[in-house]
């Protein structure tokens, strides 16, 4: 019987490192917690926002900011990480990925400004590149095939738990003590990490390894940057502005250059040989409208809750966790849906939940209780979400070869990632323009002076964090609150209802490029 951690052992280039059977715990410890920073801060952040915002003085594209700067870095280079792992030592990655990731905390929670802030969130996401990979990598090399399984199983557990508990984390933290404090928890979690991982984790990497691809992490940080950076900018300087067309004209051309340069290097960092798979290309396809109706929708969610229904920050936190732990509860039973109906039936049916969930979030008002409103949506939203995730995840595993799969997990999370990034980007600007469309038509009737008009206007970039102007009687004022509020509902069921669009249009992915045989995989 080979020990847990022997297969690390033998990859390792310092073999000679003895590997006892008791680390098996320290290793699931630091990998969980490890992670377990990376999912909170996700999650808690989107709590944050409107007690951040408010203290920056922050208008609502500084805000997408604060969650775009994190996602674009992580989404971009996150197969980057993982190769440099695999080159330089998945110990030595995870534990420079939570060191990076504990210090831009840091930077985060003392901010004075929101640009001080988006810095430290960039290098958060570069952190995080690194850390996420990281910790399952080394778990699949510390553990040896009998027990890797129960590994991973527990680990998922583990994490999917701490991502429940963040949004309510954050916002009791927000509510209770500051914004800052969603940010400074990382920092005893981050040493913990780094002290079990010194003690504890044996070193591993791959010496066949290739080079890393900087040149297409490069195209693919910049062509995403651009893209994020003119469609966010296009709301406030407007589409001819310089700035907006030169930064989405450079974000087409790398994204462009990126597909041509991935083609000819010899270590790519996105091999486009895997999309020769019909079922690769679709569960991608089906991966990216999926998971970008769900970016959109939690950016925006807890922004409607506390801004707008006049939730406090632990009860929109709270408001979430019903989605995360119907997904937590039912992974096992979704998982074993392939082998019984094939994969067809579970990815059409689940985004057809999906899409069900999404249009009932388009119903309610400002007001209502949340278990007549919220509450049997979000109970939809994560029984579809639950059905179609754990069979997502077996079509991309299951439709290439075994030697790729690490490559096929991995760009599928970066597609994940990058979804969520380019809707909070383009979905955005469908909020701000209805928003504002919403609100001039509600102020058109309303007697205010030229200067308080002009100063409602300039600031419905803020969205509901719009402030009322100053000197006016406390019925103008009240009217002005409510027609913000509705003003707000408006947008946010115009784009409920694209995320339904966007969860047909998974379904009929599904559709059309799942298939059973497994003949067509590539070999």
């Amino acid at each position: 019987m080979r020990l847990p951690c022997e297969e690390a052992v033998i990859r390792s280039a310092n073999a000679g490192v003895p590997c006892r059977g008791e680390d098996a715990r320290w290793i699931l410890a630091a990998t969980i917690l490890g992670s377990s920073m990376a999912f909170i801060d996700s999650t808690a952040v989107n709590v944050a926002l409107p007690a951040l915002q408010a203290s920056l003085q922050a208008t609502v594209v500084d805000v997408q900011w604060v969650i775009e700067s994190y996602g674009l870095f992580l989404g971009a280079l996150i197969l980057v990480g993982g190769s440099l792992g695999d080159l330089f030592g998945r110990r030595l990655m995870f534990i420079v990925g939570t060191a990076i990731f504990a210090v831009a905390s840091a930077g985060c929670g003392v901010a004075l400004n929101v640009n001080q802030l988006l810095i430290a969130r960039s290098i958060q996401g570069v952190g995080a590149a690194l850390l996420v990979p990281g910790s399952l990598a080394i778990i699949s090399t510390s553990f040896d095939e009998e027990s890797r399984g129960r590994a991973i199983g527990t680990w998922s557990g583990f994490t999917a738990i701490t991502t429940a508990v963040g949004p309510v984390l954050g916002g009791w933290l927000v509510e209770h003590a500051s914004w800052r404090w969603v940010f400074f928890i990382n920092l005893p979690l981050a040493a913990a990490v780094i002290v079990i991982s010194l003690w504890h984790i044996p070193e591993s990497r791959m010496p066949s390894a290739g080079r890393i691809d900087w040149s297409g992490a490069v195209l693919a940080t910049v062509g995403l940057g651009g893209l994020v950076a003119g469609f966010m900018e296009s709301v406030s300087l407007g589409w001819r502005d310089p700035l907006v067309f030169g930064s989405l004209i450079l974000g087409f051309t790398c994204l462009i250059a990126l597909v041509i340069v991935e083609a000819r290097v010899p270590s790519p960092m996105l091999p486009l040989t895997l999309f020769e798979s019909r079922s690769f290309t679709g569960a991608n396809l089906l991966t990216l409208f999926l998971y970008a109706a769900n970016g959109i929708f939690f950016f925006l969610f807890p922004l409607n809750l506390i801004q707008v229904q006049g939730y406090s920050a632990t009860r929109a936190g709270a408001a979430i966790l019903p989605f995360i732990l119907l997904m937590f509860s039912l992974s096992r039973w979704s998982g074993g849906l392939v082998a019984r109906y094939g994969p067809e039936v579970p990815l059409i049916a689940g985004p057809l939940i999906v899409s069900l969930g999404f249009a009932l979030f388009a119903i309610p008002s400002v007001g209502q209780s949340y278990w007549r409103t919220f509450f049997p949506e979000i109970m939809v939203l994560g029984f579809g979400t639950a059905v179609t995730v754990a069979p997502l995840t077996t079509v991309v595993m299951n439709s290439i070869g075994r030697d790729r799969a690490g490559s096929a997990s991995g760009i599928n999370n970066a597609v994940a990632r990058v979804a969520g990034v380019l809707a909070i980007a383009i979905f955005g600007i469908v909020m701000v323009k209805a928003f504002a469309s919403h609100l001039d038509h509600s102020l058109a009737n309303l007697p205010l002076s030229p200067a308080a008009r002009q100063e409602l206007q300039a600031d419905e970039i803020k969205l509901a964090g719009l402030q009322v102007p100053d000197g006016l009687n406390p019925g103008t004022s009240a009217a002005i609150r409510n027609f913000v509020q509705q003003s707000f509902v408006f947008g946010f069921r115009i784009v409920m209802l694209a995320c339904a669009g966007l969860s047909l249009a998974s379904a009929a992915v599904a559709s059309l490029t799942i298939r059973k045989d497994p003949s067509r995989q590539l070999r």
